[in-house]
C-alpha cells in the first residue's frame, strides 16, 4: 500500500510554500492538528492547574489526556512514566543529575562515540563527582556498535549504558532491544536518545525494555518540547529535582522544574490525530479500532514510504564517484532511517548546501552536535558532513529536483 502524499502534506501548512525541507532531522515541519491543539488550550483553558474553578479543571483534563496520548505513543505502562519538558537535552541533564545521586564514586557509566552529545555530555560531566565514564567506539569498517566491544568495558561497576536508537548522522538504526537484554543481565541500566528514531519508527519502551528513552517532539511534527520516559520503579526512586515540598511519589512532577508547558504538551495530540486518521485513510474497514494499532498502522506507511524515497537518493549518491556515503548505503528500513550524510572528495562540505539553497531547497552540513563522531571519522577538517534528511511528507519530485541541483554542483 502506497503513502497517499497529496493528503499527507495537505496536513503541514508550511509545506504549501516555496522551499523543500531536507532538514528535517534537525526539526520538521509542524502539523496543523497539533497547531489547532495548542491554539485550543490557550485560548480556552488557559489557566493554571489544580483549582476548583470549571476552566482550571478543564485544563487539568487537557493535559491528563495529552499524557495519556504520549503514554500511548511509546507504549509506556503508566502514564506517570512519561515526564514531558524543554528539550531532549534538558531531560538528560536533569536525568543525569538525579540519577548520579544514586550512584557512588568509581560507579561506571558507558557512552558511545556515535551520539549526540545531550546523550554523553550529561555522562561525562559525572566525572567531576568520581562516576568513571567508558566509551563504547563504532568499528571504523562497519560504523556499527558491536555486542562484543561492550562486552570488556562492563564490569560489576556499570551502573549505565547511554547510546542512541538511530544515529542523527549515520541514520544506523541499532538494535536496543537485543542490547537492552545485554546490558539488563549484566545489572546496568540503559538509557537511549530516541531522537532520530521517533520521526521515522513508532516507539515500543515496553518490548525494547529499556530503563530510560527520551525523544524531542519538534522532530516528531510538533512543537519545541519533549518527552523523557523512566520505568516506574526508577522514577519513583531517585530524588527529585523540583521544590523541597515535592512528595518523592509525585511523578512526573518532581522533575519538572517550573511545572511542564501545558499548551505544548496538549499540542501533541494533534500527533494522535493525525496518525489515527492516517491509518483510516489507507486502511478503511480494516483499521484497527484501538489507537496505538492505528499508530501502528500508520508508521508502517511511514516506513515503506521513507525505504522507497531515501532509494531514490542513496542509488544517485553510490552512483557519483566522489561521494561517500556516511552509513548504510542501501535503503533498507530495518537498518537505517532517511537521514542521509555524505562527503565529497575534494569538496568542503559547507560549500555545498549554500549552493543548494538558490534552487529553494534546504539542507545542512556540519557535526550535528555528534562532534565526537565527526572528529572520529577524521572529516572535521572538511567541515563535517553534508545532511539531507527526509520523512513522510517528502516527495519522489523532491528528491529529484534536489539530484538536479547536485549534478550542477559534484
Amino acid at each position: 500500500m502506497l503513502l497517499n502524499i497529496d493528503k499527507v502534506r495537505q496536513s503541514f501548512p508550511a509545506l504549501a510554500g516555496q522551499w523543500t525541507f531536507f532538514d528535517n532531522a534537525g526539526g520538521s515541519q509542524t502539523l496543523k492538528k497539533v497547531v489547532d491543539r495548542i491554539s485550543e488550550f490557550l485560548l480556552t483553558s488557559d489557566v493554571q492547574l489544580g483549582a476548583s474553578y470549571a476552566v482550571s479543571q478543564l485544563a487539568g483534563e487537557r493535559l491528563a489526556l495529552a499524557t495519556k496520548g504520549m503514554t500511548t505513543l511509546i507504549n509506556a505502562k503508566f502514564p506517570q512514566e512519561v515526564v514531558m519538558g524543554p528539550s531532549t537535552t534538558m531531560m538528560l541533564k536533569v536525568l543525569s543529575i538525579c540519577l548520579s545521586q544514586t550512584f557512588a564514586s568509581g560507579d561506571e557509566i558507558i557512552v558511545t562515540n556515535c551520539d549526540h552529545e545531550a546523550n554523553i555530555g550529561a555522562w561525562v560531566a559525572l566525572e567531576k563527582q568520581g562516576m568513571k565514564i567508558k566509551v563504547w567506539k563504532i568499528r571504523s569498517d562497519t560504523l556499527e556498535l558491536h555486542l562484543e566491544d561492550l562486552e570488556p568495558l562492563m564490569s560489576q561497576r556499570t551502573k549505565l549504558v547511554a547510546l542512541t536508537h538511530a544515529s542523527n548522522i549515520l541514520g544506523t538504526i541499532n538494535p536496543i532491544k537485543e542490547i537492552s537484554a545485554f546490558v539488563h543481565a549484566r545489572g546496568a541500566m540503559i538509557c537511549v536518545d530516541g531522537v532520530a528514531y521517533a520521526p521515522h519508527r513508532l516507539v515500543d519502551v515496553q518490548d525494547l525494555d529499556v530503563d530510560f528513552y527520551a525523544l524531542s517532539f519538534y522532530k516528531v511534527y510538533g512543537p519545541h518540547h519533549a518527552l523523557l520516559y523512566g520505568k516506574k520503579e526508577h522514577l519513583l526512586r531517585l530524588p527529585g529535582l523540583n521544590h523541597y515540598f515535592i512528595e518523592q511519589t509525585d511523578i512526573p512532577y518532581k522533575f519538572q522544574l517550573g511545572n511542564v508547558n501545558f499548551e505544548l504538551s496538549y499540542g501533541m495530540l494533534g500527533l494522535c490525530d493525525y496518525l489515527s486518521e492516517l491509518a483510516q485513510l489507507h486502511y478503511g474497514n480494516q483499521t484497527i479500532s484501538d489507537l496505538r494499532s492505528q499508530m501502528v498502522q500508520a508508521f508502517d506507511l511511514i516506513s515503506m514510504y521513507e525505504e522507497k524515497i531515501s532509494d531514490r537518493l542513496l542509488n544517485y549518491l553510490n552512483s557519483k564517484p566522489r561521494v561517500r556515503v556516511i552509513g548504510h548505503t542501501k535503503a533498507n528500513c530495518e537498518l537505517r532511517v532517511p537521514t542521509i550524510s555524505f562527503v565529497v572528495n575534494g569538496i568542503d562540505s559547507s560549500t555545498i548546501p549554500i549552493k543548494i539553497d538558490q534552487h529553494h531547497i534546504g539542507i545542512r552540513y556540519g557535526d550535528f552536535y555528534a562532534k565526537r563522531l565527526i572528529e572520529y571519522l577524521g572529516l572535521a577538517s572538511q567541515a563535517g558532513v553534508v545532511r539531507v534528511s527526509m520523512v513522510h511528507y517528502n516527495t519522489f519530485a523532491e528528491v529529484d529536483r534536489l539530484i538536479q541541483a547536485f549534478e550542477q554542483v559534484f
